[in-house]
Formats: C-alpha cells, structure tokens, sequence
C-alpha cells in the first residue's frame, strides 16, 4: 500500500501519474533506507489518511539535497495532473547527475547549487553514519511489504476527491 497512488487506492483508471507517486516513494526508499509509512499499520486509516490529508513519509533536508527532496514530493502530489512527467523526472535526474558526477562541461549557477546540495547530504550522512548503523528500524507490526489484496483497505475509499463532504466518517 505505501507505494500506491491514492488515486489508485481509491479505484481510479491506473496512469503514468501513478508509476510517477511511486517513484517518489523509491526516492525515498533510497535517501533515507527506510520503507515509507513503515511507523505506520497499513490498513484503511492509512489509506484514507494518504488519499484525504495528503500524509507523505516525513524527510528533512539534512537527510537529502533541497532539490532532491523537491522533485520527490512533486512526484507524491495528491492531483495526478500536478506531478511531473517522466521527461521532467529525467532531467531533473540528469542535472543531479552532472553536478554530482563532476561533469564540468555545463557550468552554471544551478547545477553548482545541486552540487553544493548533495555535498552537503553526504557530510551529513557522513557525519551520522555510526548513528544510522545503530538505528534500528521499529516497522509496526501491521506495516506489509508484500503483494497483496488493497480491497478491504480501499473499498470504503470515496471514489471521487473533489468535494470534501465526501469524507464525512
């Protein structure tokens, strides 16, 4: 369930939209090695929750570069139509990948401030590395990472979210 879109988790026609929602939950995965909503039992409040409110994994910029953290939550956005595309994921991807990967032959102030960015991630991950090893992963006892059937979670979900009267519980 943590790596379904809300707007699959309520029924609607599976898009590109969603595969991109999913992505982000990998970038999140990667930045932070943890599973999204991991604190959290995956069943219906958590779908209602990521479908009503909006609720995201939390991540602060220590943990990963601004721009990386940006183009991650633009993939979470609750209206399918506002995340990017797949092009736009790729380049912001590819300019991560200049500035990080020393490829000196597009120099300008934005890729110099991406730069900077994940040089900073990575001291602070540096910096909390022996806390990071030491940390263990409390996964609540109902958090599922497997395959398996979202209807009993989802059945109840309104189908439509434009109008909050719906979601009178």
């Amino acid at each position: 369930m943590p790596y379904v879109a809300p707007e699959i988790l309520r029924r609607k026609p599976y898009t590109q939209s969603a595969d991109i929602y999913s992505f982000g939950m990998i970038m999140y995965f990667v930045a932070t090695g943890r599973q999204p909503f991991d604190n959290h039992a995956h069943d219906y409040n958590l779908a209602l929750d990521i479908c009503k409110k909006g609720v995201r994994p939390e991540i602060t910029e220590p943990e990963a570069p601004r721009c990386y953290i940006d183009l991650m939550k633009k993939c979470w956005d609750l209206k399918p139509n506002d995340r990017p595309d797949i092009f736009e994921v790729n380049e912001s991807i590819t300019s991560f990948h200049k500035s990080y990967g020393g490829d000196f032959s597009i120099v300008n102030e934005e890729i110099e401030i991406i730069e900077m960015q994940f040089k900073k991630a990575e001291e602070y991950r540096k910096a909390n590395l022996p806390t990071i090893k030491n940390y263990k992963i409390t996964t609540h006892p109902q958090a599922i990472y497997t395959s398996r059937l979202l209807n009993p979670f989802t059945e109840d979900l309104p189908a439509e979210d434009d109008d909050n009267s719906q979601w009178d519980i």
